[in-house]
């Protein structure tokens, strides 16, 4: 029985599109990497220009002896295949490099030719294509250079097809499913400064000691749901196509766009301030003011900015009844009857629950504890309204409701003070569908906001 192989090695772009046994296997999903996968691509390739070398990721191919089959890595070497043609459409008789122009022209001769019959890959190759040769007109030879001689890859080739996939499920995943905020983390380390990569060995202590489920309700139950409501858009699952959500601006390497100075100020008054002598002195720190909807500052400032909002919202959670010395009879009674009524245990309740929380949080995070009995009192009303006015409440219910109806994370997301806030006005409930929600009724009838 033949023993398992595997080679590993580091390989060029260059190097990699020139294999001529390279095959895609027709076990291979088809091509679907988006217009917005491909732009992310290209735009790595722009911002790491400077860099010695740049990876991007890994390929893991079998070898059957005749051919290079592509077990992972196939939506990649496709879109670099894009990448190279259209340089050499564009740019191949202008080039003057001597070194690229013998490069080119080995690509010319050896490169991967791969055929396409599938519908969805032939159409997403069209419309990738055209996006590709509009960013790429623009290439010049230096950045051609560093896509096809410093761009590399970490290749894993094994001569069994099991052993083939097992490897690429193991490093990809360590044999599960990355959470998204595993591809978040690993894409803000990549974006840390040269001046704060000291910091990184810390920062990635205090995140690995962060249980991964609560750093997946931290984001699935509180930051994906308030940044997506208050953008006006869906917010039922996060998956790793919303991780964008919590991609910004790297303040280092982002031109000089006015919406960018007040962030740049307050990243380096804050650090600044934190590291002046005095503070030796007054032992005084400085924390940067966070905000929910703002734009996210890459690297450092992502992991600060996850640990504080993990502790806001573990302390919110742990003790919500005594959220503020200034609570009200009304507030208490809210708060308390929220974790007791009857069905406050059921899936749906959860729901309701969940989306109360998250927009007190919000507001609290807008405007602190100014008016925190009022806000809470409309929150209250508006979030159970759902409760009350629907029999059998469901994520997608809760959704629709936040995107169709008062949209009240987008109410605070616009509001310069509480009053506009307060300003809103929230119809009253003339039916209760639930038996088992009769304390939330008599809340609402309390509040005046249950009958005509």
């Amino acid at each position: 029985m033949e023993q398992t192989q595997l080679q590993t090695s580091v390989i060029s772009v260059g190097q990699l599109l020139q294999y001529p046994q390279l095959a895609i296997p027709i076990y291979q999903r088809p091509y679907k990497w988006t217009q917005k996968n491909v732009m992310q691509l290209i735009k790595d390739v722009y911002t790491f220009r400077s860099k010695s070398a740049y990876r991007f990721g890994t390929i893991v191919i079998h070898d059957d002896g005749k051919n290079y089959n592509i077990v992972d890595g196939q939506q990649r070497i496709i879109t670099l295949l894009l990448l190279v043609h259209a340089v050499k459409k564009h740019h191949q008789s202008k080039i003057k490099n001597p070194e690229l122009k013998k490069l080119l022209c080995d690509l010319d001769q050896n490169m991967f030719t791969p055929d396409f019959s599938n519908d969805i890959s032939l159409s997403n190759i069209s419309s990738n294509y055209q996006v590709v040769e509009r960013e790429v007109i623009t290439f010049d030879e230096d950045l051609i250079i560093f896509l096809l001689n410093r761009c590399e890859v970490i290749q894993f080739v094994l001569n069994d097809v099991s052993e083939a996939f097992q490897f690429f499920d193991a490093q990809n995943a360590r044999g599960r499913d990355l959470e998204p905020h595993d591809l978040l983390k690993a894409f803000h380390l990549r974006e840390f400064s040269d001046k704060d990569e000291p910091h990184k060995t810390q920062i990635i202590d205090k995140w690995e000691s962060m249980p991964t489920d609560k750093l997946s309700g931290l984001f699935s139950d509180f930051l994906f749901r308030v940044k997506s409501w208050s953008r006006l858009q869906t917010a039922r699952y996060f998956t790793k196509n919303e991780t964008d959500l919590f991609k910004g601006v790297n303040i280092d390497r982002i031109d000089a766009f006015a919406y960018a100075m007040p962030l740049r100020i307050a990243h380096r008054f804050v650090d600044n301030y934190n590291s002046n002598f005095e503070r030796q002195v007054d032992m005084q720190q400085m924390p940067y003011p966070f905000q929910l909807d703002q734009t996210i500052i890459n690297g450092r400032r992502f992991f600060e900015m996850i640990a504080y909002y993990k502790e806001v919202f573990d302390i919110y959670k742990q003790n919500v009844s005594s959220l503020h010395p200034t609570l009200n009879e009304n507030s208490k009674d809210i708060l308390e009857k929220i974790d007791s009524y009857e069905g406050s245990h059921r899936i749906g309740d959860s729901y309701v629950r969940m989306l109360f929380d998250c927009a007190l949080l919000f507001y609290i995070d807008r405007f602190g504890y100014i008016e925190i009995n009022k806000a809470i009192e409309k929150i209250f009303i508006w979030a159970y309204t759902v409760r009350l006015d629907y029999q059998n409440v469901q994520l997608a219910a809760v959704d629709n409701y936040v995107l169709q109806n008062l949209n009240l994370f987008r109410v605070i997301k616009d509001a310069t003070t509480p009053s506009d806030f307060f300003a809103l006005n929230i119809p009253s409930v003339e039916t209760n569908y639930s038996t088992k929600t009769k304390d939330i009724e008599n809340l609402f009838k309390k509040l005046k906001y249950y009958g005509n």
